[in-house]
């Protein structure tokens, strides 16, 4: 146990190569859609385009695994945490942490990210795990037009 939850056991990290962005990209779309009242703004075609021929070969993309299946997967730019989706069904388990631990040791001067400010699970995940609200938006920044928040991490 971590935290009072179980620990993510038997999940290994690693990065994400190209036979990865199918299962990414279902992954992302299955927590989306499980956590939004609102549409994504692209189709769900749209987004496995994205993820396969945007995300994973110009990111640094990890993904978090289970018996070889994804269950977790995110996205890095330079001190940027631009992508962080858990299966829904493997939240508590600790699949996020172990990720935001890699992301925290691949930039340790410090990350940025954003989130949609409805998204009360993730804004107490990272609030958990040191990041402080810095700035909230009112969706003019983002393509689903969703009020967001920004988030920053510095040790």
């Amino acid at each position: 146990m971590t935290g009072g939850r179980p620990a993510a056991i038997g999940v290994t990290i690693r990065r994400a190569g190209a036979a990865d962005a199918a299962a990414i990209a279902e992954v992302f779309l299955a927590s989306f859609k499980a956590t939004y009242a609102f549409p994504l703004a692209h189709s769900d075609d749209d987004v496995r385009g994205w993820v396969r021929d945007v995300m994973v070969p110009t990111r640094e993309s990890w993904v978090a695994l289970d018996e070889g299946q994804v269950v977790g997967w995110m996205a890095l730019g330079p001190g940027e945490l631009d992508q962080l989706y858990v299966a829904p069904d493997r939240l508590g388990e600790g699949v996020g942490r172990l990720l935001l631990e890699v992301a925290k040791e691949r930039s340790p001067e410090g990350l940025h990210l954003y989130t949609f400010q409805v998204n009360a699970r993730a804004r107490r995940f990272y609030e958990r795990n040191g990041f402080v609200a810095e700035w909230l938006g009112d969706g003019a920044a983002n393509e689903e037009g969703q009020p967001d928040v920004r988030y920053v991490w510095r040790p």
